[in-house]
């Protein structure tokens, strides 16, 4: 006779079929941005509305309502297990999100981004805003509409920051943002106007991109990437996607004339994937076997790219294997002008190619003018000229076409609005658990001048990746670190470091 499956059993079978279609979907969307046929985009992108759609109705079905129902008793809610119960909450906060939205609206706002996606990279090279503009109207409109199904309190842009990074506020980041941005705009002046400027002319070189792409499989590997359970993948736009732990792929982008676009590059994704890559097995198959916020994703990305990659102790290490991979571009260059010469700043136009002392500058940009997109205080027609005013108010420095300014990114386009914060506030916990790691690992610089990283991923495993979306990105920053959100860490790393970079005396 058949077994007849507890009511834990049905319901953790059916988030299992929602995790299905979640990863059929994801791959999908890899293949929408790294390969797939230009003729095939429309048809690819109603197969993913179609997926998601399905996802989203089970999300807000009567038989989740039920589950959720029955296992909030008290003789159930006792007995389940603790996997069990932090997935049904985890779940009671999506259908809270998707309850209010009507269905046809989010398949056809699915469809609408995957299409922006695909017009988007056709206009960013020649800057056209205006035949993307009614695309982003559209994305815009539903984001306006969406906080309202979904519900906020204080700041209309608060519901679409839950989404991203829950715990945090408007007021919280106003805060932060605003110490960031008090210290970074007078730093980068300092940098700007400091005597003794690195030498740069040599990172500019001819590096063929299949070494580049050698060289990169090979950092990854000393990282701990697991390539059984991943790949490495170029891409218009770098990223990286966990379709499940055992497959979590890395993609990034190759330019020959500055390797730095690669090799940071996939650096920075491989942090995203070491953190998919451990997340604890308990977890497969339930909506917790993810990041717990893009903040805390954000801060393994920055933390291997920054504090690790472009630490002079790892350098020390690698700088001999990166001249086997070059044609000798760096062959009468020392190790300390490469090293000052890779974390040279100052006013840059494109985010993803910015300096890890003004990138926040970059961040901040974006979340004050898409909060002010969600709030109605702006709108999409006046973006490009706001962004211009604001690139000039903080780097003083304007794009000279929109491809360099509004439409450089990928976030809009895929309707991803409330994202763009998470990078420094990611920045920020990176730094917190740097300073946290030392007092468990205090020959942190030793380690990477022996090229031994593995001490850095467990601490990073044991104090992050393991606990996936199990625990909020506050509760898990002060349990790593002892502290609330704090960005004087980050401050006074970026001080010391640039002052010395440029030899700036204070």
């Amino acid at each position: 006779m058949p077994t007849t499956l507890t009511l834990e059993e049905e319901f953790m079978n059916y988030v299992k079929k929602m995790g299905h279609y979640r990863e059929a979907a994801s791959l999908i969307a890899w293949d929408l941005r790294t390969g797939a046929p230009k003729k095939g985009v429309s048809q690819r992108s109603e197969v993913l509305g179609s997926l998601s759609s399905e996802f989203f109705n089970m999300s807000v079905s009567e038989e989740m309502q039920h589950f959720l129902t029955e296992l909030r008793k008290d003789e159930e809610w006792g007995s389940l297990h603790e996997v069990t119960q932090k997935t049904v909450k985890e779940c009671e906060k999506q259908l809270s999100k998707f309850k209010n939205i009507p269905p046809e609206e989010y398949k056809a706002y699915v469809i609408l981004t995957s299409q922006a996606e695909s017009a988007w990279e056709k206009v960013k090279k020649d800057g056209d805003f205006d035949t993307f503009k009614p695309y982003l109207e559209k994305i815009v409109a539903y984001n306006r509409k969406y906080t309202e199904w979904k519900g906020y309190e204080g700041n209309k842009y608060n519901a679409l920051l839950d989404d991203y990074e829950p715990g945090l506020t408007v007021d919280i980041i106003d805060d932060v943002f605003g110490k960031l941005k008090a210290a970074l705009v007078p730093l980068l002046k300092e940098v700007v106007d400091a005597s003794n400027q690195p030498e740069t002319a040599f990172l500019f070189n001819f590096f063929p991109e299949e070494k580049q792409a050698a060289f990169s499989r090979h950092i990854l590997e000393k990282m701990g990437y697991d390539f059984d359970a991943g790949r490495l993948d170029k891409t218009v736009h770098p990223f990286a996607i966990g379709l499940n732990p055992h497959d979590v792929r890395v993609t990034t982008k190759y330019d020959e004339h500055d390797f730095r676009t690669a090799v940071f590059g996939t650096i920075h994704e491989g942090g995203h994937a070491l953190y998919e890559q451990n997340i604890a097995e308990k977890l497969i198959n339930t909506p917790l076997c993810t990041g717990t916020s893009m903040g805390i994703h954000e801060s393994q990305s920055l933390f291997w790219e920054n504090f690790v990659g472009r630490h002079y102790a790892f350098w020390e290490h690698n700088y001999d294997t990166l001249k086997t991979f070059s044609d000798g571009q760096f062959d009468t260059v020392s190790l300390e002008d490469f090293y000052r010469g890779i974390n040279v700043a100052g006013p840059s136009l494109i985010r993803i190619e910015a300096d890890e002392m003004s990138y926040s500058l970059h961040i901040i940009l974006r979340y004050e003018l898409e909060k002010a997109l969600i709030n109605g205080e702006l709108e999409v027609s006046d973006l490009p000229k706001a962004w211009n005013n604001k690139m000039k108010e903080l780097f003083g420095i304007e794009p000279a076409h929109d491809g360099e300014g509004v439409l450089q990114d990928v976030h809009w386009p895929g309707g991803m609005f409330g994202y763009f914060p998470s990078y420094a506030l990611g920045y920020i916990y990176a730094a917190q658990l740097k300073n946290a790691m030392l007092n468990d690992i205090p020959d942190f610089d030793k380690l990477l001048l022996k090229g031994e990283l593995t001490p850095i991923k467990e601490w990073l495993t044991t104090h992050i990746h393991q606990y996936g979306k199990s625990k909020e990105p506050l509760e898990l920053l002060h349990e790593a670190t002892g502290e609330k959100l704090n960005p004087d860490h980050l401050i006074t790393y970026l001080q010391e470091k640039y002052r010395r970079v440029y030899g700036i005396k204070k």
